[in-house]
């Protein structure tokens, strides 16, 4: 890592990561051409790198993988959890090689290339981490040129003026447009995903209506496993909305960007749906929300946690459940009012992991319980959620 006013491309060099201070960071540009700003995060998950690649809750963001080995069992069209990649690229240790895997269908710099993102090989990825943990995450360019013409004082002043994620709604750019109805079921091998249409059951389910602020897929696919009937709105949802189809539940999605942002909308929304006694049941940004819908507020994190490994700690009994995050806000436990109660709470840091208002039959978790990638330790949520619904809407 170097000052770009001192430095010169080195030779080799197809792809940079650039800083806002000035830093330089180089390697081999791989996917596509060209140039992103966000901000970067590293992520510690061992596998599942296209879940990462396409999770909403990414957009805005360039991940570093910690795990050195990314790419090693190329990609699939299972392996998704949005149409298309929302992470703005990726940086890696080791270069991409020549996929290993059964159900490989093109190696992962093919798919990068294919769906605009840009990746960085060879470079520190642990120097990397561990200057996001003592400096926090970084405003930068990340750009990829097979020549090596990068203007670096061009692309310092585009990371500079960059406002970054503090303030800045995502969901809106995330969400489906569209209401619709969600059949498919989890994933077994060799079959490929269950639709809960084939089992004739799926108007006796209770109905839960899922606002999303930017869902990964397996999320409502979990919520189907669990025994419910969903339906999928738009973030931007009206209440008069989410009643029209005549929830018996309502779930609130994970999704990117500052939740305050989010929450200009979505907050006025879930305080209608409290104040009816709605059944909620929120995760990651939709955790946060409902925090603040509560009379809570949010505070952006140093770092952030992302990656399929944090041990939370579910305060009700001590037990710990090893977890899937990816949040880069997080809600300050002193703000909640008396009638909110903390259930969970980060090992790695103390912060607050998860709530339920004693007042209302509503709770959420800051984790992704569906584990896309990631540990199943969680999936009883989804569980307690639609076990606790009853049947009220037209098929009952």
């Amino acid at each position: 890592m170097a000052d770009a006013k001192t430095l010169t491309v080195p030779k080799g060099a197809s792809g940079v990561l650039v800083l806002a201070d000035g830093t330089c960071v180089f390697g081999r540009g791989f996917g596509a051409v060209g140039d992103a700003v966000g901000e970067v995060c590293f992520n510690t998950a061992m596998t599942g790198y296209q879940e990462v690649m396409t999770d909403p809750s990414y957009a805005g963001q360039i991940v570093t993988f910690t795990f050195p080995h990314i790419g090693n069992v190329g990609t699939n069209l299972d392996d998704v959890e949005a149409d298309q990649p929302f992470a703005l690229g990726c940086v890696v240790r080791q270069d991409v090689t020549e996929p290993s895997n059964f159900r490989n269908v093109a190696p992962f710099d093919q798919w990068m290339k294919a769906n605009g993102r840009i990746g960085i090989s060879g470079v520190d990825t642990r120097a990397l981490t561990r200057m996001i943990r003592e400096k926090g995450a970084p405003n930068a360019v990340i750009a990829h040129d097979p020549k090596g013409a990068f203007d670096l004082p061009a692309l310092i002043a585009k990371a500079r003026e960059w406002p970054g994620l503090e303030g800045m709604d995502l969901a809106i750019a995330v969400t489906g447009k569209e209401s619709r109805a969600w059949t498919g079921g989890a994933w077994t091998l060799g079959q490929g995903y269950g639709d809960s249409k084939a089992d004739g059951q799926n108007t006796l389910r209770p109905h839960v209506v899922a606002i999303d602020y930017g869902a990964k897929n397996n999320i409502f696919r979990n919520l189907v496993k669990a025994g419910a009937q969903v339906s999928v709105l738009p973030a931007t949802a009206s209440f008069a909305d989410v009643m029209a189809l005549k929830p018996d539940g309502v779930f609130l999605s994970n999704g990117p960007g500052d939740p305050a942002a989010t929450g200009a909308y979505a907050v006025p929304v879930i305080r209608a749906l409290l104040d009816a006694d709605v059944p909620i049941f929120g995760i990651c940004l939709g955790h946060q929300l409902l925090a603040i819908a509560a009379g809570g507020r949010t505070v952006k994190m140093h770092q952030g946690h992302r990656g399929a490994n944090h041990p939370v700690k579910r305060l009700s009994d001590g037990l710990v459940e090893i977890t899937s995050m990816n949040h880069g806000f997080a809600v300050d436990t002193d703000s909640l009012p008396e009638n909110v109660k903390p259930t969970h709470v980060s090992l790695f840091d103390g912060s607050n992991c998860g709530l339920e208002l004693t007042d209302r039959n509503a709770f959420s978790v800051q984790y992704h319980p569906e584990a896309s990638p990631g540990p199943q330790d969680s999936f009883y949520l989804f569980e307690r959620f639609v076990a606790g619904l009853t049947k009220q809407g037209a098929d009952a």
